[in-house]
């Protein structure tokens, strides 16, 4: 193993430490999550999380599947749009006045029935550049721990403009900007193929049917 190499597995392991610790603490903040009033918020998310395909105007890039994924996760990630540690001008505007119930009962909705570690598919052969990410995001694609976001199934543009953000500062994280700053963009493709291919994934949360706050047409 290269030094540089011996250093990521050092750094893997301590997070990996903490994660266990942490996530027990998120799991108690998920459980209060009401999906229901959280459902009732997130008419305006529905916009864009809700339709299967949508994309982000400018960059063009997919809008990311959110059913399946770890509450606790999706409530960090909306309370960095709203904090301003993710660069995001319409997702800081969403959540600019949601308060930290409001965020966790939204992520509670959206997450559905999370993945659960150990039960996808693991593929013959991991390719080398996404080795390392495996480590904490599985190798099924199931995240070992709710704090790290699941990519089985994910937007593979949705990962590759994930990586890059990590890289440049959009998103602060001081684990992934390093991870990201030694990622090639070749090697971003080849991550977000991987990830992307497995199954069980996540989904689009199917967008009721509303007009004016109407009942869905008779049949």
């Amino acid at each position: 193993m290269g030094r540089g190499r011996a250093t990521w597995a050092g750094m893997i392991g301590a997070v990996l430490a903490s994660a266990t610790l942490s996530g027990v603490a998120h799991a108690q903040d998920a459980a209060a999550g009401d999906a229901k009033r959280g459902k009732e918020l997130s008419y305006t998310c529905l916009g864009c999380h809700g339709i299967d395909g949508y994309k982000n105007a400018y960059p063009m890039y997919s809008v990311p599947k959110l059913e399946g994924q770890h509450p606790e996760y999706l409530a960090a990630a909306l309370k960095g749009y709203r904090d301003g540690d993710r660069a995001h001008l319409t997702m800081h505007s969403q959540a600019s006045t949601l308060s930290d119930q409001d965020i966790q009962d939204i992520a509670t909705y959206f997450a559905g029935k999370p993945l659960a570690p150990g039960t996808g598919a693991r593929p013959g052969n991991v390719p080398q550049a996404a080795s390392l990410c495996t480590s904490c995001h599985g190798a099924d694609g199931i995240s070992i721990a709710p704090t790290y976001p699941s990519l089985a199934g994910q937007h593979p543009d949705y990962i590759v403009r994930a990586i890059d953000e990590y890289k440049k500062g959009g998103r602060k994280n001081p684990i992934m900007k390093q991870f990201a700053g030694n990622v090639s963009d070749a090697d971003a493709q080849v991550i977000a193929a991987y990830f992307s291919s497995l199954a069980p994934g996540l989904k689009t949360e199917n967008r009721p049917y509303t007009r004016f706050g109407e009942p869905p047409p008779a049949q």
